[in-house]
């Protein structure tokens, strides 16, 4: 054995327990299948501009402890997520606010805001809702479900809303208050210089091997450590013994555009279903930058997701998370591998859950 630990994926969770392992005098490999560190939260500098490479990715939290952990690695700057729905030509707030519902109804107050949303849903009059349609109905009302939450979430999960089942929506983020901050969080930011620094630091001094697929040589990485720690797929690693987790996948079309502001925010939601993109994102806005002569904007598309495509979102719906347990079982016997992060949890983590989550099993294991 010649290392203690074989971290596979180089991304946050990776990363965090690879720097944590060395820090305690542990000998670490990292390999990760892409040609970058940081995985999702990749930054790259193009025409001086840090383009967040997988999706805008604003770091938010409540944790002190994950806070001050965080800004070890990097400053943070005062950035705070306020995206704007566009629907059709009319543009709203996100989330749901005072400022949306005046734009909508022409209320001034908070109970004049309630009096309509109650309106609304006593007119649609649903006791038990059927479906997510139904459901984001009988929480809202019909106009703001109806210009902002249907056509989006048909896109996001590639399903009409009355095909899609109640639970995915519990509930729904209203605000009576004119404030756009879409976190409440006590600490928000984007790092000065993007994520990729952050990744940087920490595996300063470690192996790291890029471009490297564990499931190609397989045999060769379980006999080259003591523990393995693993944030790739879960069923996969598992062989699928049980079946494919479902998830899905999400496309980037990203353009410099020779101009200084493009749409004067970070991120615009297009909300209407016939718009096959969610989102617009122009990086230079998330380190206040209006200077630059040339801007870089992405168009996010949710996609199917199928075997070699990224997965990105678990469809935690029961017939999955059924799933999940059996894996789940599996890796609570395996005495050989550790598993982390989004894919080796089959759930959607904040960074600052995967933050939290990887001290924790750092502090259970080491």
């Amino acid at each position: 054995m010649k290392y203690d630990y074989l971290i596979v994926g180089a991304g946050l969770f990776g990363a965090i327990f690879a720097y944590e392992a060395n820090k305690k005098g542990n000998k670490c490999l990292v390999i990760d299948k892409r040609n970058h560190i940081a995985g999702n939260i990749y930054t790259e500098n193009v025409e001086g501009i840090q383009v967040h490479k997988y999706g805008a990715h604003i770091f938010h939290t409540s944790n002190k402890k994950v806070w001050e952990y965080v800004n070890q690695f990097a400053e943070f700057n005062r950035y705070t997520n306020s995206p704007v729905a566009r629907y059709k030509d009319e543009l709203y707030n996100m989330p749901f606010n005072m400022n949306t519902f005046n734009k909508i109804w022409g209320v001034f107050t908070p109970e004049e805001a309630k009096q309509k949303i109650e309106e609304e849903k006593k007119e649609a009059n649903i006791t038990e809702p059927k479906n997510l349609e139904e459901q984001a109905i009988s929480l809202i009302g019909k106009s703001i479900y109806e210009k902002l939450v249907k056509g989006y979430t048909e896109k996001q999960w590639g399903k009409r809303a009355t095909e899609l089942p109640a639970f995915i929506i519990k509930r729904l983020p209203v605000r009576f208050v004119y404030d756009n901050n879409y976190f409440n969080d006590l600490y928000q930011g984007i790092p000065i210089g993007g994520y990729t620094q952050i990744v940087e630091k920490m595996l300063d001094g470690i192996e790291v091997r890029l471009n490297e697929d564990f499931f190609k040589n397989r045999e060769e990485y379980e006999n080259i450590a003591e523990k393995i720690v693993f944030t790739g797929p879960i069923d996969q690693y598992y062989d699928f013994k049980f079946g494919n987790l479902e998830y899905r996948s999400l496309r980037f079309e990203t353009e410099i555009k020779d101009m200084q502001n493009f749409q004067g925010n970070a991120v615009v939601n297009y909300t209407e279903y016939e718009i096959p993109y969610t989102r617009i994102i122009e990086h230079k806005h998330f380190e206040f930058d209006t200077e630059s002569p040339k801007t870089v904007v992405t168009r996010e598309y949710p996609d199917t997701w199928t075997p070699g495509k990224e997965p990105y979102y678990p469809i935690n719906n029961d017939r999955n998370n059924e799933l999940y347990k059996k894996y789940e079982e599996l890796a609570q016997n395996d005495n050989k591998v550790i598993f982390g992060g989004r894919l080796g949890g089959y759930k959607y983590y904040d960074m600052d859950k995967v933050i939290a989550a990887a001290l924790e099993c750092i502090e259970s294991t080491l």
